[in-house]
């Protein structure tokens, strides 16, 4: 087991000084983009910058409870319905929460804002509207919000996103965008000397600290999660991931394990794993896009333990 020193990692520091200069100088404009890949600490920052700014105008006040609990009445936070769902249902995080392409944000959503804004400020100068994954708006929500930026005067816009080319160009050319780079090889290396414990990791395990930090792609988020996922995989899964399984009846049983044991988002994680450590063991690019399949079937949530047992049969027959 890897062991996590702190819960925090780094800010993008470029971010956070234009962000502190915006505050200082009160140069606030309607609407933010904060654009960048997942993980690399968008919504952190965001919760940050809020903060700071309700903090100019009630500054003895525990605003960062209020913000993080969702109970601050110039603060509303709108995310995709299904993920709304699946927080109230396991109480779970945001980022554990796989996105199976069904999820998006309605005009329903969107109309509340306007409700939102049009009610007097109480704690602050500024009413501030948080949206998550903002890519997911359907077409009329886009529309709605579109018009919504541009018309308050009392309101600032965050908008997260990963995928800046699913939003409308036109709300686009209404916000300033934020952008978050990825970080270096180098300084996800420093990240894990000053947050993890490397002494609790196995460097002979199966998968090896420099895979997570490969499959990262940069994002200190990703990488926590990829330790955490790991973390959680039991060894009656772990032992079976050395190489692609031959036997019939071991297939059988794995998978059972792995659909039982695991939430979606722990099976998709998963997979991933097994790609990087069969490949380094096969070099085989047909067991891959097996694996790429069985990642999509799982994302539609269509029989996960039969998709991994097709999966895992059909690799069995090919002559690796």
């Amino acid at each position: 087991m890897i062991e996590v020193k702190k819960s925090n990692f780094l800010f993008d520091d470029k971010v956070n000084t234009y962000l502190k200069n915006i505050i200082k100088n009160k140069l606030f404009v309607n609407g933010y983009i904060f654009y960048g890949s997942e993980g690399v600490g968008k919504k952190r920052t965001a919760f940050q910058f809020i903060k700071e700014i309700f903090k100019q105008s009630s500054p003895s006040e525990n605003i960062e409870d209020k913000i993080m609990n969702n109970n601050h009445p110039d603060f509303l936070i709108i995310e995709p319905n299904s993920l709304l769902e699946n927080k109230r249902s396991k109480n779970s995080d945001l980022k554990k929460t796989t996105k199976s392409g069904s999820e998006i944000i309605k005009i329903a959503q969107i109309r509340n804002i306007k409700t939102f804004l049009g009610q007097k400020s109480i704690n602050s100068d500024k009413k501030i509207v948080l949206i998550i994954d903002a890519h997911l708006l359907n077409e009329a929500a886009s529309n709605c919000l579109l018009k919504t930026l541009e018309e308050p005067n009392n309101g600032i816009f965050i908008l997260l996103t990963s995928k800046l080319n699913l939003l409308l160009d036109t709300i686009i050319s209404r916000c300033q965008i934020v952008r978050f780079r990825s970080f270096s090889g180098k300084e996800i290396n420093s990240i894990l000397k000053d947050y993890l414990n490397p002494s609790k990791f196995n460097i002979n395990s199966t998968l090896k600290i420099q895979d997570l930090i490969n499959f990262a792609n940069g994002s200190p988020g990703q990488l926590f999660e990829n330790i955490e996922i790991w973390n959680e995989l039991s060894d009656e899964i772990t032992s079976k991931l050395d190489s692609p399984i031959k036997d019939s009846l071991e297939i059988l049983e794995v998978s059972q394990s792995i659909s039982e044991q695991l939430e979606i988002y722990q099976q998709i994680c998963l997979v991933n794993f097994i790609e990087i450590i069969w490949w380094r063991k096969t070099k085989n690019i047909d067991l891959v896009k097996k694996l790429e399949n069985l990642k999509f079937l799982l994302r539609k949530n269509i029989q996960p333990r039969l998709a991994w047992e097709i999966t895992f049969l059909k690799i069995a027959m090919e002559d690796i």
